[in-house]
């Protein structure tokens, strides 16, 4: 371990423990959040976000990694790495009031010849215009005299156990050449496939926020095509089969936009490009038919079910999964609540099952209950059965053993086989 170099790593979510951890394997670590439980939480060893096994976060521990939620503790550090969640409010507009607080505290710690350096997803100029006259106001430093700064956009993938934070390439920049290198170097000593270095700190945030806003418009491609061709009767999969046998076909699949990154880092590009005057047509329609998309399958859902002369009103229902994605508890801007609301319209009785997801967090954040108990879902039985997560326990199991007779199962994901589900997005 390098004892030379002590590093802060603030902000402790899907983000920042990985790293966290990762940084910990070489340097003098320390995890910095506000959120007193969570630090608490890994303090005894245990991740509620599943991104960090507890075994593996344990082992840290053991080998020096410290976690608190005192300013003080992470006083004088080499690297402050910001990893604080940047979210939209109620109209969609970019609350970098996250970013600010983070940068307010690294501006009473960090020391003469300290380097920050940012992670959260951001429009092109935030760091140097947004964040770093926060920490010299409070510093009282000059920037790139006193202190310097860094940009390595995240790309954690939450319940990706495939692509974790060492094996990823990681873009780094530097507000000068000397630190850009530092910086790169910094990344490139816990990595496996090494770094790309761009040639500044607003290359680096562009290109993380037009990596989220390209798939939100692929997608939103796919989601049109789904609507098309649902219309004509024809299966959208089939028809993403055919094409795909094309060498350059792009394959991808219709679905529900959710999560803290695709559903809403669009929007930062989206606001700066308009202040210099440019209008996103492609990226706003995207957002607009993607966030539309709950809606969409629970209207559809009542479609399949007048079809088959269920009765909507007072229906028996089961949603299974609620989070954003399969094989995480992530329920950030997750879509299913919209199915959810829609077809609350119609009956009051919707039983959504997710064991990973956490059942006060849901009921905070979208006034939705879920249960965790499968014995007692299994033993019910459904006027309509809706696939919404494609959780890997959901894979195989007979899901038209839990519905009435003439009851139907709706696949958002396309995961179920054909033969057993009434329609699929």
């Amino acid at each position: 371990m390098d004892f030379d170099k002590k590093i802060a790593v603030i902000g402790l979510g899907y983000v920042g423990l990985p790293l966290a951890r990762l940084f910990s394997t070489k340097y003098k670590t320390i995890g910095f959040d506000v959120n007193t439980e969570r630090v608490n939480a890994l303090i005894k060893g245990y991740d509620d976000t599943m991104e960090v096994p507890d075994d593996l976060l344990k082992k840290a521990l053991v080998d020096g990694l410290l976690f608190t939620s005192k300013v003080e503790d992470i006083q004088g550090c080499d690297f402050y790495i910001v990893t604080v969640p940047t979210p939209v409010d109620e109209n969609n507009n970019p609350d970098l009031t996250p970013l600010i607080n983070a940068s307010t505290t690294v501006g009473k710690v960090i020391g003469r010849g300290g380097i920050v350096i940012y992670e959260s997803t951001v429009y092109p100029g935030v760091t140097e215009e947004v964040c770093i006259p926060v920490v010299e106001k409070v510093s009282g430093f000059k920037f790139n005299i006193d202190f310097y700064a860094g940009y390595s956009p995240e790309r954690i993938n939450p319940g990706d156990k495939e692509h974790t934070v060492e094996k990823i390439i990681k873009v780094t920049s530097g507000s000068t050449p000397q630190v850009a290198d530092i910086v790169d170097d910094l990344y490139n000593s816990v990595l496996t496939n090494g770094t790309h270095k761009a040639p500044s700190i607003k290359v680096a945030e562009a290109s993380k926020v037009i990596e989220n806003s390209q798939r939100d418009v692929n997608i939103a491609f796919m989601n049109e095509l789904a609507k098309i061709f649902n219309a004509m009767d024809i299966d959208t999969h089939d028809v993403i089969a055919a094409a795909s046998t094309k060498w350059n076909f792009i394959k991808m699949t219709p679905g529900l936009v959710g999560g803290h990154c695709i559903g809403i880092d669009p929007y930062y590009l989206m606001q700066k490009a308009q202040v210099f005057g440019v209008l996103p047509r492609i990226m706003t329609a995207s957002r607009e038919l993607n966030d539309g998309m709950g809606e969409y399958v629970a209207y559809q859902v009542i479609k399949c079910m007048n079809k088959k002369g269920i009765r909507i009103k007072d229906s028996k229902i089961l949603i299974l999964g609620v989070t954003f994605k399969e094989n995480c508890s992530d329920i950030r801007n997750t879509k299913v609540v919209d199915i959810y609301n829609t077809l609350a319209e119609y009956t009051n009785d919707i039983i959504v099952y997710d064991k990973y997801a956490d059942y006060a967090q849901l009921l905070a954040q979208y006034n939705v209950s879920i249960t965790k108990d499968w014995n007692s879902v299994k033993n019910e039985r459904f006027d309509a059965v809706i696939l919404a997560v494609a959780h890997n326990e959901f894979i195989g199991i007979d899901v038209r053993q839990l519905l009435k007779q003439g009851g139907i199962v709706y696949d958002v994901k396309g995961v179920l086989p054909k033969e057993i589900i009434d329609a699929r997005l």
